[in-house]
């Protein structure tokens, strides 16, 4: 098991070496202290695992696409402090296998390292109780495509993405819009299509990543 640390906090990465070294059969080839660093080290160095924190100082959740695009077998292991359901299923659209809190049980890390070096999928509880509070199926969320070209979204398309995101469905969108059922029905899955995603979860995700709305108005109305 060969992988990469990431974690701009040196007190977390040497935490987590100590407790890998101590309990399983691994080669730490690298620590990154940054997102650069990391691409660095990945064009240098074989793994098969990187454990980040896409949200320490020096990293963002735009580097985890970046590393599925230019490596797509490394598998990724977020352990971060805690985060909304929208980061979580943005982080598992850009390429997270796993993902666990940082005050987990060392029992507990220790078994997403050894599922997700196999290329498993590891939630801790509370990360599969904040999304499931979200009604999302970690199973639905579409990790199959990643790409760093822009998205071409019309004026009209963001009107739609902003009304869906807060809920309204699609007669009520065509009521508000002033076109027909047929017609939002199109731009809908349309949108999907754009975006890449597969239901309504991905697009209020695409909306509150983009502040098309506000995260306090995350609402699913079931239509997909």
């Amino acid at each position: 098991m060969k992988l990469i640390l990431a974690d701009s906090n040196d007190l977390v990465r040497i935490g987590i070496r100590f407790i890998l070294n101590s309990e399983l059969p691994v080669d730490i080839v690298g620590e990154a202290n940054s997102a650069n660093e990391l691409l660095e080290m990945l064009s240098s160095f074989s793994a098969n695992l990187v454990i980040i924190d896409y949200t320490a100082p020096g990293f963002d959740i735009d580097v985890l696409p970046q590393i599925k695009t230019l490596y797509p077998d490394i598998n990724l292991l977020a352990i971060t402090p805690e985060q909304s359901a929208q980061v979580l299923v943005d982080a598992l659209r850009s390429g997270i296998t796993s993902y666990v809190k940082k005050d987990c049980s060392i029992p507990e890390i220790l078994d997403a390292v050894r599922e997700t070096s196999k290329g498993e999928k590891f939630f801790c509880g509370t990360i599969l109780e904040t999304i499931q509070e979200a009604n999302l199926n970690v199973d639905d969320i579409d990790t199959g495509s990643f790409s760093c070209d822009a998205v071409v979204i019309s004026k009209r398309e963001c009107e739609i993405i902003t009304l869906i995101a807060e809920g309204f469905t699609n007669a009520q969108i065509a009521d508000k819009l002033f076109l027909s059922a047929h017609t939002i029905n199109t731009h809908r899955k349309n949108i999907m299509s754009k975006l890449g995603v597969k239901n309504t979860a991905g697009i209020v995700m695409y909306a509150v990543k983009t502040n098309l709305t506000s995260p306090n108005k995350f609402l699913f109305t079931g239509e997909t």
